[in-house]
């Protein structure tokens, strides 16, 4: 027997199409997906078919130059090979990126939505603290926090993501300020529903679109702050690696005229940074689209 379709499904099945529509007319936004996917796969999926030993050193191999010996990247100044180190730090920079982006849109999301629902003294105290958060420089932040602690994958993920989930909290918090008086949140309030669910059930879904296109410029500026701290010396330390820290190192040697030691993550930093901000964009205008003709 054939299924017939639920009436809702139509309607959601024809938002979903057109978002994909708005999107893909945006070619900015498919050159950010192109851009993401092949340095996503260069990263992860690259080491099994290019092998090296990123662990040991090899002093016999030190500065060679691209194209030299195997080596179409050249080797550092302990004999890495240049372009296996790009696909590994390409790994940490992209998972701490998402993950640390991911934490801090969490967050922040919960955080504003529960302040610009609840409103009088309690969002008066929790915007304070973020206020207070916003007025310190993030930077100054980070460095601190990775100072204190050693610097592994997951640290860095928690340091970034506690202290840029700020801005989401904001952004929702202005959202929830509105949707908090719409009919639909009145009526479930005065048929006895419970603040949480109005927050749950309300609130974050109807400001997901606020949501999703923010987290992708949160994992934008955290995959900048990794690099920030890394060329700092506050990164993973070796023999772990990330774009950040081999773009420091990169600059120290490209001195004594080993260029091919900082052009290639400094590229690679800035075509991930601008897929996410080219994605987002295109996100943006989703549902921008999909608001005005709701």
């Amino acid at each position: 027997m054939t299924a017939i379709p639920h009436e809702d499904e139509a309607p959601v099945r024809g938002m979903w199409r057109q978002g994909l529509e708005v999107f893909c007319e945006n070619r900015l936004a498919l050159v950010g997906v192109g851009l993401f996917v092949v340095l996503a796969a260069f990263s992860f999926l690259g080491p099994l078919f290019y092998q090296t030993d990123q662990v040991h050193t090899d002093l016999t191999k030190v500065f060679l130059t691209p194209g030299t010996d195997g080596h179409p990247l050249g080797t550092d100044g302990v004999g890495y090979d240049q372009l296996g180190r790009l696909m590994l730090g390409g790994q940490t920079s992209i998972v701490v990126g998402l993950a640390a982006g991911l934490l801090a849109t969490v967050v922040g999301t919960v955080w504003g939505a529960v302040a610009g629902f609840a409103g009088g003294w309690v969002d008066a105290v929790m915007m304070r603290v973020v206020d207070a958060f916003m007025s310190i420089p993030a930077l100054f932040l980070f460095m601190l926090m990775a100072s204190i602690v050693t610097p592994t994958v997951p640290m860095l993920i928690v340091i970034i993501g506690a202290f840029a989930w700020l801005g989401p909290a904001r952004l929702v918090r202005g959202e929830a300020l509105t949707l908090r008086t719409r009919e639909y949140v009145m009526a479930m309030r005065g048929m006895g529903g419970t603040g949480g669910r109005a927050v749950r059930r309300h609130i974050i879904p109807n400001a997901i679109g606020t949501v999703i296109v923010n987290a992708t410029f949160q994992v934008a500026d955290a995959i900048l702050y990794v690099a920030y701290l890394s060329f700092l010396g506050l990164g993973v330390p070796p023999p772990a690696a990330n774009w950040g820290g081999m773009l420091s190192d990169g600059l120290s040697d490209t001195f004594s005229g080993h260029w091919w030691l900082l052009y290639p993550p400094g590229i690679a930093i800035i075509l991930i940074v601008l897929a996410f901000n080219f994605i987002g964009d295109g996100l943006r205008d989703v549902f921008e689209v999909r608001l005005r003709r709701r």
